[in-house]
């Protein structure tokens, strides 16, 4: 049996390496109880040298806050960029998709430039002034009250458009990746309506940062396995990304 300290500096490291650990795992590798594994966890914690969660830690706090648009535009610029390029590519002839609202997906509709017709449905205003140039692209901007945070609309009266459509893709942009908790937003009635463009699609595909691994947001949008692709930057872990393709997720890293 390892030694506490050795138990310590092993949690510390893996979390230096991998940003999050599952207690399960590092139970099975030491040879020790996952009793221990917690109380170790509880005392590092304690010491302030990393977050619990349940069945799990991080190495920096997993809760998300909910940032302005503006904010969320000036981080991660470069990778956002490369997601988006990549995400682009999924997009297909005489497709109708819908987008989300946030930073990534706004730096995807920035790359769309169709040569054949487009329809976009989105709840983002920003989204919409921008395709709305393009000949080709049909843009339907759902209606409902406006998020300032955002610039996105939000409420049932958004929620109740997808009653009646389906569309080939949804592109979300999200706060949050959570191995247990799942597809998280820092605002419950923007997850609310992410749901439903999710039940109003035939393929769900996520566009995030690798910051975004291990977060948890306030509101829960969907378990991992009601997404279809995850597209990502290179920033992403070994581990994470073993973890993500193991449950049938497809992973695009830009």
């Amino acid at each position: 049996m390892s030694s506490i300290a050795e138990r310590h500096k092993y949690i510390l490291d893996t979390l230096q390496k991998e940003g999050f650990l599952k207690i399960t795992d590092v139970a099975n590798t030491l040879n020790v109880t996952t009793a221990t594994i917690r109380n170790d966890l509880k005392f590092l914690e304690e010491k302030k040298l990393l977050f619990r969660t349940h069945g799990s830690a991080s190495a920096i706090n997993p809760h998300t806050i909910d940032l302005n648009l503006t904010e969320k535009e000036k981080l991660k610029i470069n990778e956002k960029l490369k997601i988006a390029e990549a995400a682009y590519k999924l997009i297909e002839k005489n497709d109708s998709i819908i987008i989300g609202a946030g930073s990534s997906v706004f730096a995807l509709a920035e790359q769309i430039k169709p040569m054949d017709q487009l329809t976009v449905v989105t709840a983002s205003l920003k989204v919409s002034i921008l395709l709305n140039e393009l000949a080709n692209a049909n843009v339907i901007q759902l209606g409902g009250t406006i998020r300032k945070k955002s610039l996105s609309v939000i409420g049932d009266y958004t929620s109740r458009f997808f009653d009646d459509v389906t569309c080939s893709k949804v592109f979300l942009g999200v706060d949050g990746i959570d191995t247990e908790f799942g597809i998280t937003n820092s605002n419950i009635e923007e997850s609310q309506l992410n749901k439903r463009m999710i039940d109003a699609s035939l393929k769900t595909i996520i566009l995030a940062d690798s910051s975004k691994f291990g977060k948890r947001g306030f509101g829960r949008i969907c378990s991992l396995d009601q997404v279809d692709i995850i597209v990502t930057d290179s920033g992403i872990t070994g581990s994470m990304a073993q973890i993500i393709e193991s449950i049938g997720i497809k992973l695009i890293i830009a």
